[in-house]
């Protein structure tokens, strides 16, 4: 079994009296496991683009914790500078996140969009949720999703030492409150407020994409081979979910 400290453990936890949902969690194990898988496969982006991966990383974790178990959900920045797509998806059974940057063949929106799609166990018919967001901070777009997509307020937080928050609205919830809420208020809010802990779930970054999960998206090319090869006798293909890289060779498609 894997070791408890590979994963981060989000806290969802009631705020009492405000009618709040606290959902918190400190990404330090997290990160490791997606520096690990950077470097085991070779994947250098530039120092903002990769803050922007690991804070939306974060944002989707603590928004997975709000959701039922039963969904995953993925989410895809379109954005106009740095022209990108950035891909982050998970889910709770499968304890896990994954994402990826995407710099190349991007199209160029004339504002930036987000899209959101969500697919539960019983139904495999996903939602979609399209929304224009203003700005390049993750944590910015949650209020904006929340609003628009989840048709309640929320409000997210980055705190100290990779440290993250999320503070969404329930039912009769003081929205007045909510909206004077500082990073330093967030940081103590289960010393100055009534507070329930509800659950706790784990997460690790973790795509269990494999060569032989890879190679099927490739069958169609089998008669067409010089056409995916040019003169060379491999290729470097990359997992659309994480980047993850892997070494194909004319023979291996079939």
């Amino acid at each position: 079994m894997d070791a408890p400290e590979e994963f981060t453990t989000i806290e969802s936890i009631f705020v009492r009296h405000r009618n709040a949902l606290l959902l918190r969690g400190q990404f330090t194990p997290l990160y490791t496991d997606y520096y690990l898988h950077m470097m085991e496969h070779q994947i250098r982006p530039p120092a903002d683009l990769d803050q922007m991966l690991k804070d939306t990383l974060a944002m989707l974790t603590l928004h997975l914790v709000a959701r039922p178990w039963a969904e995953s959900v993925a989410w895809t920045a379109n954005l106009r500078a740095p022209r990108i797509n950035l891909f982050v998806t998970g889910g709770s059974l499968d304890e896990a996140v994954a994402g990826r940057i995407f710099t190349e063949d991007v199209r160029e929106p004339d504002r930036n969009f987000f899209y959101s799609q969500t697919t539960t166990v019983e139904n495999s018919t996903p939602r979609l949720s399209t929304l224009e967001i203003d700005g390049k901070d993750p944590i910015a777009w949650v209020s904006q999703f929340y609003d628009q997509s989840e048709q309640r307020p929320a409000r997210a937080f980055r705190l100290d030492d990779e440290n993250f928050a999320i503070v969404a609205a329930q039912p009769d919830c003081d929205l007045e409150w909510l909206a004077a809420l500082e990073s330093d208020d967030v940081a103590k809010i289960t010393d100055t407020e009534e507070t329930t802990l509800l659950e706790t779930r784990r997460f690790r970054f973790h795509c269990g994409c494999t060569l032989d999960k890879i190679l099927p998206i490739l069958g169609g090319w089998k008669d067409r081979l010089d056409d995916l090869f040019g003169d060379q006798e491999s290729i470097s293909i990359q997992c659309p979910r994480c980047a993850a890289k892997y070494h194909v060779t004319r023979d291996m498609i079939s």
